[in-house]
């Protein structure tokens, strides 16, 4: 098996299926392809399980001429890069050691750029595009599908503004082919050391938009509130659930004294925090659910003073449909009752399950009983910090989202 030429392995794994979403190479077990969240053993040249010889020459074959992955891997124990298939996609590449041996994951990442109607996505997230300034968080588990809707915003912006878009990434993902803005991709480990450093360095570039890939640190998140206050747009992602944990994140990383100006700064730059969620659908296939806040003078106010009974976030966000916001319960709701979803597993993905519950049954004109109060838990009100609303049942692991 000519393992040092993986591309005739990686492509008789994408024959598989059309809708491949990862290729994963684990020692003890066959290749496996993902498939709308579920992994489906692929045989390949009579391989029954992969060695860690095996594994670990596709790892040295995928990080060949790239001798600073190569020593990161060996010093941290994991790189991340990406890698074409000629002719047919890019892959987003995660080589990772576990028990002494190597394990690959890639990320199938189409070479067409989709719009925000083919992912599915909520219609109104198009206005994102004529954002001039401040921030705009994409927020959501690893492979919730963040990149994919910065990508569609993007191409929008590429289709109809002659601007300047800096992206810097970690790694680049999809290529955006020049259109009627400039756009400069950098990527973190070849172009740059840190998200941190090429941000800096951006402002003095001229861009309008800045797309960085994560809000990783205190240092990247000081300088995008920055470029977001000296008149750029930026985009960026953070790996939360909902808009509320984004705030508390987003605050939690500075220290406690700087906390009324953070929430401050941030309740005058943030423009949007859409939160994604993946859910099955009843007939195979998965959907991106997503919770949308916008900044308005009621929810500008709830940030910067945090939440408290009777003003919350989730309850702005229900009050805020002209304003384009609408909340996950909302939307698992309205799936249910159209027959797209499965009714106990929404119910699984539900911001609060109770609540949900609670309004199905009027729906249906059930008699129902009294929901039964949550324990008392360390999530307390405190005078000016964000409450982080208890939920009757945590959000299950996200599938990743077929970047299609």
């Amino acid at each position: 098996m000519a393992f040092f030429d993986i591309d005739p392995l990686l492509n008789a794994m994408l024959d598989v299926a059309p809708n491949i979403s990862d290729l994963n190479l684990s020692v003890g077990r066959p290749p496996q392809v993902e498939i709308d969240g579920q992994l489906h053993p692929v045989p390949f040249a009579g391989v029954q399980r992969l060695l860690p010889y095996h594994t670990e020459l596709v790892a040295l074959r995928l990080l060949q001429g790239k001798r600073d992955l190569a020593d990161r891997l060996l010093r941290t124990g994991s790189a991340d890069l990406s890698y074409s298939l000629a002719k047919r996609t890019r892959f987003r590449v995660s080589v990772f050691s576990q028990r002494g041996s190597y394990s690959i994951v890639l990320r199938v990442i189409p070479s067409r750029i989709p719009t925000v109607a083919e992912l599915g996505l909520p219609e109104q997230l198009n206005q994102i595009a004529d954002e001039r300034n401040g921030i705009v968080l994409v927020t959501g588990p690893t492979g919730s599908g963040k990149s994919t809707t910065l990508a569609a915003i993007l191409k929008k912006m590429n289709e109809e503004k002659p601007i300047h878009i800096i992206t810097i990434e970690d790694p680049i993902e999809y290529l955006h082919p020049a259109d009627k803005a400039t756009i400069n991709q950098r990527e973190v480990g070849s172009d740059t050391k840190s998200f941190a450093l090429a941000l800096r360095a951006a402002l003095r570039q001229a861009p309008k938009v800045i797309l960085v890939g994560e809000m990783r640190d205190v240092e990247t998140i000081s300088i995008a509130l920055e470029a977001s206050e000296t008149g750029h747009l930026v985009l960026s992602t953070l790996h939360t659930i909902d808009a509320a944990k984004s705030i508390d994140r987003i605050v939690g990383v500075f220290p406690k004294n700087e906390e009324r100006s953070i929430r401050t700064r941030f309740s005058q730059s943030f423009k949007w925090i859409v939160s994604q969620r993946l859910v099955p659908k009843q007939n195979g296939g998965r959907l991106a659910v997503c919770e949308i806040l916008r900044a308005n003078s009621r929810t500008k106010e709830y940030v910067q003073e945090g939440e408290r009974e009777g003003k919350t976030l989730q309850d702005a966000m229900e009050a805020g449909g002209l304003d384009g916001m609408q909340t996950f319960d909302g939307e698992l709701e309205k799936l249910i009752l159209s027959g797209a979803i499965d009714r106990e597993v929404a119910l699984s993905y539900a911001t609060n399950r109770t609540n949900l519950e609670l309004k199905l049954s009027t729906q249906s004109g059930h008699d129902v009983a009294p929901a039964i109060p949550l324990a008392p838990s360390e999530e307390r009100f405190a005078p000016g910090r964000h409450r982080r609303r208890p939920s009757a049942s945590p959000t299950s692991d996200m599938d990743d989202l077929i970047e299609r």
